[in-house]
């Protein structure tokens, strides 16, 4: 990203020391995981860096970002650095034999090489990944909207907890969330593009779940890209913000309602990636043999950001970033790890 183009706050203030900062994005992260746990019923599981590249276990995310590659010697096996465990995660159910209504979560780390660096994006991705397995009679809005509800509930209230100890943040995170679909959206504002849409309804609501991400709008355009093989585009959504700091809009989780064998089919075909049907993965999905689940990522870095007053996703990560965006934080008072 060209350093023109970097949020630069002209009255930033820097609340929390480097010592502190580090301090409060250990005690954010511990406080956050324990209340996503109790209120969406997980374990903490350990999760895999890499894949095996032939195994369709990776997260495709828009289906252009490349993965990172490489061999294992010993093996002789070419693997994969994950983009997220959409797919693992389902296939860890199955293999732990969780019961229905119940789940996991891990810390994910990723390297997403093809991500355009900015105040929200960094090339290194760290987030609580969840999965948890659903009745077949919870495959629906209501199960998706309420398993929202409860992330929001977590998120406020470890802000409730994080204000008393930091004093002098302010709370950014809202539990009153608004649920629309892209096309009601785009509905709304038909002359704004994707992006300024999201901005307008996050600046009126603060907190918003958009929904059915994926499939093409009614004009023909698709709002957002995801996967074809994990979430039902239908049953899915991302929790967004209104931050005043960056005066943006900050994605905090993607989410969704997993695909059946029909939806898997269906999305493939409209995807154009039918030849994924011969994955091991897919195979076991169109055969029934994994569970019917939901899931999703928050992303850890982002969540500190948010909470700890933060305009640059560098003060609350260790990543890669230019001299020149480096110098251009310091100038404004925003401290890269």
């Amino acid at each position: 990203m060209a350093v023109k183009d970097l949020l630069l706050p002209q009255h930033y203030e820097n609340k929390l020391d480097l010592v502190t900062t580090e301090i409060a994005i250990k005690y954010v992260k511990d406080l956050f995981e324990k209340r996503l746990a109790n209120h969406l019923n997980l374990m903490r599981v350990s999760a895999p860096l890499y894949v095996n590249s032939g195994s369709g276990l990776n997260d495709d995310l828009n289906g252009v970002e490349r993965s990172i590659h490489f061999d294992i010697k010993e093996l002789g096996m070419d693997m994969e650095i994950v983009h997220s465990l959409a797919k693992w995660k389902r296939m860890a159910l199955k293999r732990y034999h969780i019961d229905v209504n119940k789940g996991i979560y891990t810390d994910m780390n990723a390297v997403r090489r093809d991500e355009d660096l900015d105040n929200l994006h960094s090339s290194y991705v760290d987030q609580w990944d969840w999965e948890k397995i659903i009745a077949k009679k919870d495959r629906n809005i209501d199960m998706l909207k309420h398993t929202v509800r409860m992330i929001m509930k977590a998120l406020v209230e470890t802000q409730s907890e994080v204000i008393k100890v930091f004093e002098n943040l302010e709370p950014f995170i809202y539990e009153d969330i608004t649920f629309i679909t892209t096309q009601e959206l785009a509905d709304r504002y038909p002359h704004l593009n994707a992006k300024q849409r999201e901005y307008e309804i996050c600046k009126q609501h603060k907190s918003v779940f958009l929904m059915e991400i994926g499939d093409q709008l009614n004009n023909g355009e698709v709002h957002d890209g995801r996967a074809p093989d994990y979430d039902d585009w239908h049953l899915n959504g991302d929790i967004l913000i209104y931050y005043p700091i960056l005066d943006c809009v900050v994605e905090l989780s993607s989410m969704g309602i997993r695909v059946d064998a029909k939806t898997l089919h269906t999305q493939l075909e409209k995807a154009n990636c039918l030849k994924r049907e011969q994955l091991p993965f897919h195979q076991m999905l169109l055969n029934d043999e994994l569970p019917l689940t939901m899931g999703g990522g928050i992303g850890q870095s982002r969540i500190c950001l948010v909470l700890l007053n933060k305009a640059h996703i560098g003060e609350v990560q260790v990543s890669a970033w230019s001299d020149e965006m480096i110098a251009a934080c310091e100038e404004y008072g925003i401290h890269i790890l």
